[in-house]
């Protein structure tokens, strides 16, 4: 079985520990729940994701080198 997480052309997915969930909602003055969703089927997520944790998937963009979105971790 091939481990998507360490293909080429899947972005960087990563945790956020509370203290950062916490300054994103507070950066965007939004509630977790207004966050977009990733399922928890994702192959991409990181090991040890669990609903309601907060993934920061960072990918390459044609207008800014790097563009940082979030996604809320659901079943």
């Amino acid at each position: 079985m091939v481990d998507v997480r360490n293909h080429s052309l899947v972005p960087e997915h990563d945790l956020l520990s509370a203290a950062e969930i916490e300054d994103v909602l507070e950066e965007y003055d939004i509630k977790r729940t207004d966050l977009p969703k990733i399922d928890l089927s994702d192959p991409a997520l990181p090991e040890g994701a669990a609903p309601g944790d907060v993934v920061r998937i960072e990918r390459d963009s044609r207008t800014t080198e790097r563009a940082v979105v979030y996604r809320l971790v659901i079943e």
